[in-house]
């Protein structure tokens, strides 16, 4: 062979329509997959996202070999492993002396600033391509958002329904609106029966795996146990196929809705496939609409699905490389106290966290209501440091990516940014939990109380939330009202709320452990 072309493959880039890979030739091309113990450990990864990244790299890499591929793959235990994305390209470059670097630009910015060092290190051209698997490319959003004052998913949303032709009727919404949430806000209903979302059993590759892992990784947060996520294209796409045969219809009213011990109900369960790179979202898009014009599944519920993968996850990928460096450090809300230890054991006596967390160290997931109105609304009201909080999620969801998780922790979960991602800040006290699950029914903890020993912890820090940031949220639209309410309590009653939160507060025992970053 001539001096190839090299092409490093990362890890969340399994697709052979990959631009570094689509067009080229088998003979004069070397792909280069790697693991490395950098990207395992800059944060203590859940056991199953390593797991499942890793089991999902080898097996691509396998099919790229029966394809005719040259696939030079370093796994994280072989020797002289450098460790590092950069290192690996080096030692690449020594092994194959390639004319060229063509690489897809990374996901996540730390990784971005490594790549776009490359050109400087090494004796060949180095070109890095754009990631054209998402609809709206980083170029394209920054042009959207140059001059507005204000982002909000919905408007960015229709330009991409624009786009895309998804569910429109000449240049207007299908059924007259863009956008069905309201429809889709049922509380759990005891007579639901979802059917079992598909699940895979290791395969030898899989199993082998999970043995390193074990070994390398062993005091890592979460459990191995229940592995049975899709690590290669067919078995995601037959994890897709099940969900449009069986629970699309009921996915739109229930995708709110949360059940105690039901850790999937009607969800799609593809984003870990769709950020690895198993899946196309937009193919998974028109297949729901498909559904729906076959009069399969609902408006509501298909409107819904295509708005978390067009709208949702391209909006929040566009505003992290517009925010980014800064997003990570942003605290508008100077919170400051510490993640409780609870988040990683789940030893609390609040039904709701403690089943949520109990299905994140189970599965490496929690459906988004979950994450953001539980797991996420408690942070909030108790002013923990958005780093914390950031790594946590980073940490314990197999989905989670930074260009993901960031925005939505930091500017969707903790309105850390003032505002420039979401319109208010998503506080609520226990009713909302209370309608939209049955966590509440054998709480130690009554929702109906409002304060004191009994009562949810939810409903006096709510207000103690309210109360402590009022100078900077009584202005806002959506939210200034609660303030009036506020007022019209008696000053016995404030007092009683504060100091029904300010004892709870005290009971929060701050983690003991690091267990998101090696220090």
């Amino acid at each position: 062979m001539a001096r190839p072309v090299l092409v490093p493959v990362l890890g969340d880039q399994l697709t052979r329509n990959l631009a570094s890979i689509r067009g080229r030739t088998k003979d004069d091309t070397v792909i280069l997959m790697m693991e490395v113990w950098d990207e395992a450990t800059y944060v203590r990864h859940h056991k199953q996202k390593i797991a499942l990244i890793f089991s999902a790299m080898r097996h691509f890499a396998a099919v790229l070999r029966d394809a005719g591929w040259l696939v030079d793959y370093v796994r994280l235990d072989d020797e002289g492993n450098s460790g590092s994305f950069t290192g690996e390209v080096a030692r690449a470059v020594e092994r194959h002396d390639p004319c060229a670097i063509h690489v897809v630009e990374a996901g996540e910015w730390r990784v971005q600033q490594a790549i776009e060092e490359w050109p400087d290190k090494f004796d060949c051209e180095v070109e890095i391509l754009p990631d054209d698997r998402f609809i709206a490319s980083i170029a394209e959003f920054r042009e959207w958002a140059e001059g507005r004052d204000t982002f909000r998913m919905e408007f960015f949303y229709r330009e991409m329904r624009r786009k895309t032709g998804l569910l429109m009727d000449s240049d207007k919404p299908e059924g007259g609106e863009w956008n069905l949430d309201k429809q889709n806000r049922e509380s759990p209903d005891d007579e639901m029966d979802p059917p079992e979302r598909a699940k895979f059993e290791p395969d030898e590759m899989t199993c082998d795996v999970v043995s390193l892992v074990k070994d390398k990784f062993g005091d890592h947060f979460g459990s191995l146990e229940t592995f049975n996520w899709p690590v290669t294209r067919e078995e995601a796409e037959e994890a897709a196929d099940r969900f449009f045969a069986e629970r699309i219809e009921k996915f739109g009213p229930y995708q709110d809705a949360m059940v105690h011990g039901q850790d999937d109900l009607y969800h799609s369960m593809l984003s870990t496939s769709i950020n690895l790179g198993l899946l196309d979202p937009l193919d998974l898009c028109q297949r729901a609409e498909k559904a729906y014009r076959d009069g399969k599944a609902p408006l509501n519920s298909v409107e819904g699905f295509i708005r978390q993968l067009i709208g949702w996850r391209e909006y929040v990928r566009g505003f992290y490389w517009y925010f980014m460096p800064g997003l990570e450090s942003d605290n508008k809300l100077n919170a400051q106290r510490g993640l409780p230890e609870f988040y990683w054991t789940g030893e609390t006596d609040m039904r709701c966290m403690a089943d949520c967390i109990r299905s994140t160290r189970e599965n490496a997931h929690a459906h988004h209501i979950q994450r953001l109105m539980v797991l996420g609304n408690f942070a909030l009201l108790a002013g923990i440091n958005p780093r914390e909080v950031q790594d946590w999620y980073l940490v314990v969801y197999a989905d989670a990516y930074e260009w993901v998780e960031l925005p939505n922790v930091a500017a969707m979960i903790l309105y850390a940014d003032g505002g420039k991602l979401a319109s208010k800040p998503y506080a609520a006290s226990g009713n909302y939990i209370n309608k939209m699950s049955d966590y509440c029914r054998e709480c130690r903890y009554s929702p109906s109380k409002k304060t004191g020993e009994d009562a949810c912890p939810f409903n006096p820090l709510y207000w103690h939330f309210m109360d402590r940031h009022r100078e900077l949220l009584e202005q806002n639209h959506r939210i200034g009202r609660i303030y009036s309410t506020w007022d019209r309590m008696d000053e016995a009653r404030r007092q009683d709320y504060l100091d029904s939160a300010e004892a709870f507060l005290d009971t929060l025992t701050p983690a003991a452990k690091t267990w998101a970053r090696n220090e």
